[in-house]
């Protein structure tokens, strides 16, 4: 085993290690990680809310037990081949043993760390986007015409794991019309390739028009909901902080481009970046979504540092690059990763609120970072919902109906008494199962200050009672209440029915 190798297998077993110790055992899974899970109860070639890619793996995990350990496993595991892609890169970039260790560090005490951390799409994302960009330097180099091939497959599935991916293709596309590199458009082999991509994500695209295209409803919801709130100078400030240890490696990244002779052949990655981030600035795109262009800089970044710090006095510099990601991980440590109690971050929080980590996707401050409170109150809801359930004789019979698909997907997960709850919101409005005969309701109600639920349902049932509601101060879900509904004096199924059908008139 060569001294390359047991360095970049230590880097896997420290990345490895930071996604498990970097988050507290206080905290529950995230909103988003329980929708996602509950894909694999329904296998397709679509949902609501993102493409096929995530409920794939969501069965693995189901299949391997359905563990935290599990859910955690598998972003974890994209952040170390995000890790390993960038290796590989320097070595086809020629860099040496120091470039290697350098991009290595950049990519394991980085903003990663907290994408790795959840069971969302966006982990995957980053690793398509950084084995696309790895795949077109390897055929640059190579001029190998199996790397469009791969290419292809590397973007498809990107593609069914995350339509963010479709934002590379447009900030690539002009760069590349721009540059020498142009010549590629000519290759017959290209157009081949294209058509093997475009066949692999057919199913999908024929799932969106079996189904009017959710994917626009659910932009423009996005957008009147979440973008409107995004700040265009906010979105560039955030880029800093991504890869703030690593920032000096980008910019000698995006100087060697222009500069450097050996990357002349590369140059068109330079006006890459710059096409990227103005797409993404003009559809005032939330800043996460630009975090995969950054990996293959800090490749072509540490390759050149390690060029031009070989020899002489600048070699004594060579240290200060690898120990700037690491200095500047200690604050990170401390303010970016729920690895200490609420309780403890609310008191020291003033340093987060400067740097806007408070400010939610409404556009507001809150008491902890949204990620944070969104980790918070599940397992509460759903053993207070199991027990009133487990009070009710015809438990069959009984709808657990939630007012988004955090509460269902939480209820689902931790449920020791097998309710399958569902909601209005994304995938589950499609998830009903209208063949049972609804006797009893059990509704689960995000806080309002004026909640008008018991009032208006109660005369349809014989009896009514609030049962319980979410007490952690600390949980987004705060305040978020149970209602139990029994004996129904009409025809629930009917009711439900009409409901779905104009929440899918609505998203058409």
């Amino acid at each position: 085993m060569t001294k390359k190798t047991i360095i970049l297998i230590g880097f896997i077993i420290l990345k490895f290690a930071l996604q498990f110790v970097l988050l507290s055992p206080e905290y529950d899974l995230q909103r988003d990680e329980y929708l996602h899970l509950d894909q694999a109860h329904h296998l397709a070639w679509g949902y609501l809310s993102v493409p096929p890619v995530t409920s794939w793996i969501s069965y693995i995990i189901f299949s391997l037990g359905n563990g935290v350990f599990w859910i955690k496993f598998f972003p974890a595991l994209f952040g170390v081949l995000t890790l390993i892609v960038v290796w590989k890169t320097i070595e086809v970039l020629k860099g040496n043993l120091y470039a290697l260790v350098l991009g290595a560090t950049c990519i394991a005490f980085s903003s990663l760390l907290r994408i790795n951390m959840l069971y969302q799409p966006n982990s995957l994302d980053v690793l398509c986007w950084t084995a696309f960009y790895y795949v077109i330097i390897q055929y640059i180099t190579t001029e190998n015409t199996k790397w469009f091939y791969i290419a292809a497959v590397v973007f498809a599935f990107g593609f069914l794991n995350k339509y963010n991916i479709l934002f590379l293709l447009i900030g690539f596309l002009p760069a590349l019309l721009l540059s020498g590199q142009r010549r590629i458009l000519t290759k017959k082999k290209l157009y081949f390739a294209l058509i093997l991509g475009l066949l692999l994500i057919l199913p999908n695209l024929l799932w969106q028009y079996n189904n009017q295209f959710p994917i626009i409803h659910h932009m423009k919801e996005l957008a009147e909901t979440q973008l409107v709130n995004v700040d265009r100078i906010g979105f560039l400030k955030e880029q800093l902080l991504f890869f703030i240890g690593a920032f000096p490696v980008i910019l000698f990244a995006l100087y060697a481009l222009l500069f450097h002779k050996p990357f002349s052949k590369y140059q068109f990655f330079f006006t890459t970046i710059l096409f990227t981030l103005l797409v993404f600035l003009y559809f005032k795109a939330k800043a996460y979504y630009a975090i995969g262009l950054y990996p293959i800089y800090i490749a072509f970044g540490a390759v050149f540092l390690s060029d031009i710090l070989k020899s002489g006095w600048k070699r004594y510099l060579q240290p200060v690059f690898i120990l700037i990601p690491l200095l500047f991980f200690i604050p990170m440590y401390n303010l970016a990763f729920p690895n200490k109690s609420p309780e403890y971050i609310v008191k020291h929080s003033e340093k987060r609120k400067k740097m806007g980590m408070l400010r939610w996707e409404d556009g507001k401050d809150h008491a902890l970072p949204q990620d944070f409170a969104d980790m918070l109150g599940w397992k509460e809801l759903a053993h207070k919902t199991d027990s009133v359930y487990a009070t009710l004789a015809n438990q069959k019979e009984t709808l657990v109906l939630c007012d988004n698909y955090g509460q269902a997907g939480a209820i689902n997960y931790y449920s020791k008494k097998g309710i399958k709850a569902v909601s209005f919101s994304a995938d589950y409005v499609n998830w009903f199962n209208l063949d049972i005969r609804y006797k009893n309701l059990i509704r689960v109600k995000e806080y309002e200050e004026e909640n008008k639920e018991f009032k208006e349902t109660s005369p349809y049932f014989e009896t009514s009672q609030i049962a319980g509601e979410i007490t952690n101060l600390y949980a987004r879900e705060y305040g978020t209440t149970i209602f139990v509904f029994t004996g129904a004096k009409v025809n629930i199924n009917k009711r439900i029915e009409q409901e779905i059908k104009e929440e899918k008139d609505y998203s058409k």
